[in-house]
């Protein structure tokens, strides 16, 4: 069966296409590399000796959006990726979050109606619960305020779907993930930013290959075990496989389905052991200090996955070390350039 995966030139996406090929699927990817770059097709095609279709459109184009499903005619599903994800970025620039992450949405929920694809897979972001009450967060835990623009978008996001659903006869999973590391086994394809990273695991690696001066921790006096924000880091790969597990989920049930599922490992690691996991499994000692607060970040937040194992049949494999091993290798193999 075909899959379109928009976003696939993206981090998250390419590992997906990646994971889709290797369970059987055949994959057509929307990216038009606004945010990413277009050698990943080549680094896919390495690593699953498949050539993926790529439609170099703007998803907010309606009429060259209808183009690419009149193309497809035979798409089994759609994964949703394609949106801006910065945090500082969307706390700059809102309107661009809200025309660009909620009109791309709208375009593809209507050509999934009007050329009868039945299956969807949304890709939303454990931002939705802003700074939860109690930890962790399940799928019931109810939503608080949005931290940032980006974050107000996949709440949006995900109401834009609920309200929808009511009115149609398409499936619908919303994936809530919580924070993707690491790379591809292969060393093949990673988190590669366009301009200096804004995410940590990055920033680490760019950090200790020379890349970067030195790392900032953004805060140290939250009310945390050491002071600096807490997070659920999850493998790539892990939610790329998840995301497969997703579509076979829709698959193999004739009725409609709308469900939701948290993607973590269900570990809270904070910013501070994150580095010192790193400096484990590398060996090289990080040059970094302590700054102010950043705008727009939850200070601690971990996911109850039980949901996603018991229905899905997902299992994270990697733990924190694989995260870090996994990234600095792929660093290390930029770096051959």
């Amino acid at each position: 069966m075909k899959i379109l995966v928009t976003g696939g030139g993206g981090y998250i996406g390419s590992h997906t296409i990646v994971d889709l090929i290797e369970n059987g699927f055949d994959v057509v990817s929307i990216d038009n590399h606004s945010r990413s770059h277009a050698f990943i097709f080549d680094r896919i095609e390495t690593i699953t000796g498949k050539r993926v279709k790529n439609y170099t459109i703007n998803i907010c184009n309606s009429s060259e959006l209808e183009n690419v499903f009149s193309q497809e005619k035979d798409i089994a599903g759609v994964i949703h990726f394609a949106a801006f994800k910065s945090v500082p970025e969307s706390v700059k620039s809102p309107t661009l979050y809200y025309q660009n992450n909620i009109n791309s949405l709208v375009n593809m929920l209507d050509c999934c109606l009007k050329f009868n694809v039945n299956n969807f897979v949304f890709s939303s972001s454990c931002s939705v619960y802003g700074n939860a009450k109690t930890l962790p967060v399940t799928e019931e835990t109810e939503l608080s305020q949005a931290e940032s623009p980006y974050a107000f978008t996949k709440q949006i996001g995900e109401e834009i779907l609920n309200n929808f659903s009511n009115n149609s006869n398409i499936s619908q999973i919303i994936l809530r993930y919580f924070n993707p590391v690491g790379a591809h086994p292969s060393s093949l394809i990673g988190e590669l930013g366009l301009n200096k990273p804004e995410n940590l695991v990055p920033f680490i690696t760019q950090t200790a290959i020379g890349k970067l001066p030195k790392l900032t921790v953004f805060g140290n006096d939250y009310d945390t075990r050491d002071g600096s924000c807490i997070r659920d880091y999850i493998h790539v790969c892990d939610i790329a496989h998840a995301h497969t597990k997703a579509v076979q989920y829709l698959l193999k049930h004739t009725s409609k389905i709308t469900n939701l599922f948290n993607l973590g490992t269900g570990t809270g690691i904070s910013v501070l052991e994150a580095i010192q996991a790193f400096e484990k499994v590398s060996g090289v000692k990080l040059n970094y200090e302590i700054g102010a607060r950043r705008a727009g970040d939850v200070i601690d937040i971990y996911a109850n996955n039980n949901k996603a194992k018991s229905e899905l049949n997902w299992i994270p494999k990697y733990d924190i070390d694989g995260m870090m091993d996994t990234a600095w290798k792929w660093e290390l193999k930029l770096a051959e350039k």
